[in-house]
């Protein structure tokens, strides 16, 4: 189907809506309702300044999947309680499930796949689109997937939705516009427990990239036993780290390949579930929320 594609990752918008709107922010019953009406005010107006035509709300079948553990142990561990579940709020997991529910009702597909990450979803559909895309989240990953050749860009919500092109993430990080997945395996991510190549900052981390492109390059570039390019003490560090540069691209990259069917992703005329949409926002107390966002689709469609 013709026309811009919209990628919400999800996780990331409703967790930013949970830590961002104030908690006093209830349903009628008295239950908070900040992720909800925090991630559906985002993302209309989303729809409301960039008019897509088809639009995705992805998910975590897996937040912390198998294979990026096996890679990196460390990964996301932090996040993790005692038995090794994530460390979600509670409030927060009860809102998830509103938040799904309406999407339900409103027509809006979710797109998810078994042991992997909203991240992968989003990349696969992404690199398989033809036309625009723009990914919306506050993960400054999904850097890696932007191209100018589609285009594919990235809606920054850390930044008050700065749109990010190739150019934008060379101009930020002095980097290639398409290293970003490179670039953070070298300087590590704490956030996901990414440890990075010890020593190795974000300056000496886009020096390399810039002059060898990927890990692989680097990797070459110290079996040929070369000694051009390297900043000063950065071979030697990078020769302790071969163990980590040899896995940790698994972790940073996202997958672009999952057998993901196809989505009925047409922004919807009406919502799927009308009566099941009232019944959601009287039960809830979204109905300025909803209000906005249906608002917004029939700006939307009307483009």
């Amino acid at each position: 189907m013709p026309g811009q594609l919209t990628l919400l990752d999800s996780p990331a918008l409703w967790y930013r809506a949970f830590h961002g709107v104030p908690d006093s922010i209830r349903s009628p019953q008295g239950e908070p309702v900040n992720a909800v009406r925090g991630f559906f005010d985002l993302v209309s107006r989303v729809i409301r300044d960039t008019r897509p035509a088809r639009l995705v709300a992805t998910v975590d079948l897996d937040w912390r999947p198998a294979f990026r553990v096996a890679a990196v142990p460390s990964y996301k561990l932090h996040r993790t309680t005692e038995g090794g579940a994530e460390a979600e709020p509670p409030e927060l997991g009860a809102q998830v499930a509103v938040i799904l529910e309406v999407l339900e009702a409103l027509g809006i597909p979710v797109a998810g796949a078994e042991g992997h990450e909203a991240d992968d979803v989003i990349g696969t559909l992404a690199t398989r689109e033809t036309g625009a895309v723009d990914i919306v989240t506050g993960d400054r990953d999904l850097l890696q997937l932007v191209r100018d050749a589609g285009p594919v860009r990235v809606l920054y919500a850390v930044e008050k939705m700065k749109p990010y092109d190739e150019g934008a993430v060379a101009a930020k990080h002095q980097i290639p516009g398409t290293a970003y997945a490179d670039f953070a395996v070298l300087r590590g991510d704490p956030s996901d427990g990414l440890p990075g190549v010890k020593g190795v900052g974000e300056k000496t981390a886009a020096a390399l990239v810039s002059r060898f492109g990927s890990i692989e390059g680097i990797l070459a570039a110290l079996d040929s036993g070369a000694q051009e390019g390297f900043p000063a003490g950065a071979r030697a560090k990078l020769e302790a780290a071969r163990e980590y540069l040899a896995v940790a691209p698994a972790v940073s990259r996202v997958v672009c390949d999952l057998p993901l069917p196809l989505y009925d992703d047409a922004l919807p005329l009406a919502p799927r579930d009308p009566a099941g949409l009232v019944a959601l926002s009287d039960r809830w107390g979204l109905d300025s929320a909803l209000e906005r966002f249906l608002h917004a689709l029939e700006l939307a469609r009307a483009e």
